[in-house]
């Protein structure tokens, strides 16, 4: 125990995060591209891996759960073990008949062991640190969740391209299935190793226990009674009015932005090879969605919530008209994409810190946290049910018409600011000065 507590947390912290953050974009965005590039049409990938949101919608419900049977540490290795072989099925049987049937059961365990992995992960983050320790590594935790994303949806896609076109190894030039089942190995022995590391690595906290004093019964029963005060707060229907609408324009472009830019000309995309496609989205995007979210923070620290949530919710919803533009000019130059691509993900960096401030501020009270777990699971539903439908307007009105849809969905959400904007506090979300607390 005196090893344990002498462990720095530098020594897990980092690795914990991005174990976290890396199957959450497999499961969101890798697999668009890699079915894109395996020929699904856009119908068949918004609604299947739409449907993949599930396990984060629903996590609220068995969370408590994960208090009552073993440790939190005990959970994490399993998952991580579980992760690793759901990434090595996936990589398996993408170069056989029926893969999409087979790997799409992989991605649902993959999905419902992350979902259950972040809940562990984040409880014993404050099992295994002093309170000091816990703000002082939030920045941390957050950075290398980010550096997760920018290796998945960056560095993995930029690796499928690259073998795709036979630039890695030359037997597998022009072999989709095998580029795409290498970089899914590659997935599975970074798990592997990342269960085996944190296995001997994480600390064991005297907190971190399974709770004998509590029961299955008991968890309903009081599980019951929070979800239904949930219910009870004021202004309801407008609270779910900004949780389901304000990134209604988003979460369909999500899911039809990155097959945008694979497909060809003549299908009305613009032709961007799956190698670019990881380095302008994956990796440059990812680097801009994060300076967007440090500025926003920056902002809302020193003026407050309530000045900036409706210039963050224009920043999040303006900027897919870029996407009309793209898809009306064409083929576009690399510069050109980049260029609006890197606009777009700063915006949407910006303006999605808003939605999380609203998610503290409709917590507050009684079971804050639980609150803010349910809140969560709303915010996932909200881009769950758009996004499995955003595949099929696509398909059926094009590219051109579908991103001005898009746009004409981003309205509600900016309403749905304007009127939230009314019910918060000046001060809320501003951090105090010295002169404003003597």
């Amino acid at each position: 125990m005196k090893e344990n507590k002498k462990r720095s947390a530098w020594s897990w912290i980092p690795t914990l995060y991005f174990a976290e953050g890396l199957p959450y974009v497999a499961v969101m965005t890798v697999a668009v591209v890699m079915y894109k590039n395996l020929g699904l049409s856009n119908t068949e990938i918004a609604l299947y891996t739409s449907w993949l949101y599930l396990p984060w919608v629903i996590k609220p419900i068995w969370s408590p759960f994960i208090d009552l049977i073993k440790t939190k540490r005990w959970w994490i290795n399993a998952m991580q073990s579980l992760i690793a072989a759901a990434f090595a099925g996936i990589a398996f049987f993408i170069p056989t008949t029926h893969f999409i049937q087979i790997t799409l059961a992989f991605f649902w365990l993959l999905a419902f062991a992350s979902a259950t992995h972040d809940i562990a992960a984040d409880g014993f983050y404050m099992h295994g640190l002093e309170e000091g320790e816990q703000s002082f590594f939030v920045g941390i935790r957050n950075i290398f969740y980010r550096i997760a994303m920018i290796f998945g949806q960056g560095v993995l896609v930029m690796i499928a391209g690259l073998a795709e076109q036979g630039k890695i190894f030359k037997s597998l030039g022009g072999n989709i299935a095998l580029s795409w089942s290498l970089c899914f190995y590659l997935l599975a022995a970074i798990f592997l190793a990342l269960a085996v590391y944190h296995f001997f690595i994480l600390p064991k906290p005297v907190s971190d226990t399974a709770r004998s004093d509590i029961n299955a019964a008991t968890i309903w029963k009081n599980f019951g009674i929070t979800f239904a005060s949930f219910f009870k707060k004021n202004h309801l229907g407008l609270m779910f009015f900004f949780l389901l609408t304000y990134r209604l324009g988003e979460s369909q472009l999500a899911k039809i932005a990155q097959p945008f830019m694979l497909d060809s000309a003549s299908a009305g995309g613009l032709e961007v090879s799956t190698a670019n496609v990881g380095l302008i989205y994956g990796t440059i995007g990812v680097i801009a969605l994060l300076l967007g979210g440090i500025t926003s923070g920056i902002l809302i620290s020193r003026h407050g919530f309530k000045k900036w949530i409706l210039p963050m919710a224009l920043a999040i919803n303006i900027p897919d008209i870029l996407y009309v533009i793209l898809a009306m000019a064409g083929k576009a130059s690399f510069a050109a994409v980049t260029c609006c691509v890197t606009l777009e993900q700063f915006g949407y960096g910006f303006g999605f810190t808003a939605y999380m401030m609203y998610l503290i501020f409709i917590a507050q009270g009684e079971h804050k946290t639980a609150h803010y777990a349910i809140g969560t699971g709303f915010m996932a539903l909200g881009m769950m049910l758009p996004g499995m439908v955003a595949g099929w307007i696509a398909d059926t009105i094009g590219y051109k018409l579908f991103f001005i849809w898009v746009c004409l969905c981003t309205v509600p959400g900016i309403i749905a600011s304007l009127l939230v904007r009314k019910q918060i506090p000046e001060t809320f979300g501003k951090k105090e000065t010295k002169n404003e607390t003597a």
